[in-house]
This record gives C-alpha cells, structure tokens and sequence, in this order.
C-alpha cells in the first residue's frame, strides 16, 4: 500500500510561488524549493514532475489570483475610468511584493509556450475587465479624445507592469504614484 502524502500540495504551490517571485526561475534551486515548500526531493518529483512543471503550476495559481484582485480592485472602484484608477491603486499598494507575471515574462519573453499560453490567457481576462470599464468611460465621455478603448487597455496593462517593475527596482511610494496620476492623466478627456 502507498504511503498517503505528507504535505499539503496547495501549501508547497504557495511557498514555491514565493521562491520564484523572489528569484525567478533560474535563480530558484531545487534545494529553495524544496526547503521553501517543506518537501522531500521524492515528493517534489512524484507530485510536480520537475522544476519547469511545478514553476508553470506555480504561475498559473499566480496568474489566476492576480486576475482576481484586479477584477476586484475594479469592481469596487465603481464604473469607467474611476475603476481603473482604483485598479492602479491596488497595484501601488502591493508594489513591495515581487510580481511573478511580470518576472517570467522578463525572464522568458516569448520562448516557452507553457509561460506564454499562462500569460495569455491571464492578459485576456484582465484586458476583458479592462474594456468594459473603458467601452463604460467612452460612453460617458470621460475617456480622452483619439484614444480608442484598445490603445487605452493596452495602456493600463503596461502601466500595471511599468509600476511593477519600478517598485522591484526600488521606486519610491511617491515615484509610483506620479506614475499613476500621468497614466489616469493619459487616459481623461480633457
């Protein structure tokens, strides 16, 4: 009879995600891992197959908690351009924490279909969220003349990365809000 698992695969998924946002995923050693998630080098195999399986479980369990609260921070930011400027608050907000979406595509760009097919699928729900908030701000006119409801979710998800990427650089609290304030700036009709 096989011995049940002794760890919580939710939890060990948990612990590897914090390893590679901290490190990426080259940076991040089998041995971090599996010091990290509280597992044996047996374990870690039988369950996750190897460092690449696990790091694509990793971000995909990332990828769908991030969508999460940024639908969130949208919804509770009311209609139009004001969720969006919430959304960005809530970015600011958690700029300290190592962003592993925002990691893997500066480690991977575009050469690993798994990472590629996560980050896609996660760029979708976001810019879905994203252009009814914005199809909401050219309806009521507040959204800035020539700039299409497209150009304007593109311009938020590069913002979103653009504050991520300050913030890992060591960007003050007050870089990243001038940040914020010249992209909501961008986006309303004067």
């Amino acid at each position: 009879m096989a011995r049940p698992k002794e760890f919580e695969r939710d939890s060990a998924l948990e612990a590897a995600i914090g390893v590679f946002r901290d490190h990426g995923f080259e940076g991040s050693s089998t041995g971090m891992l599996l010091a990290a998630m509280g597992i044996g080098r047996q374990s870690f195999y039988d369950t996750f197959g190897d460092k690449h399986t696990l790091y694509a479980a990793a971000l995909e369990r990332y990828a769908r908690d991030e969508a999460h609260k940024h639908l969130d921070a949208l919804k509770a930011g009311g209609r139009g351009l004001e969720a969006i400027a919430a959304l960005l608050d809530g970015v600011i907000a958690r700029a300290d924490e190592p962003c592993l979406g925002v990691g893997s595509i500066s480690e991977f760009g575009c050469r690993d279909a798994a990472v590629n097919a996560i980050n896609a699928a996660a760029d979708r729900v976001l810019q879905q969220a994203l252009m009814a908030c914005l199809v909401d701000a050219a309806t009521d006119g507040t959204l800035a003349d020539g700039v299409t409801t497209e150009e304007a979710a593109r311009f938020v998800v590069a913002t979103i990365a653009s504050l991520r990427l300050s913030a890992r650089g060591g960007a003050a609290s007050a870089s990243l809000d001038a940040i914020r304030r010249l992209a909501m700036r961008a986006l309303i009709r004067r």
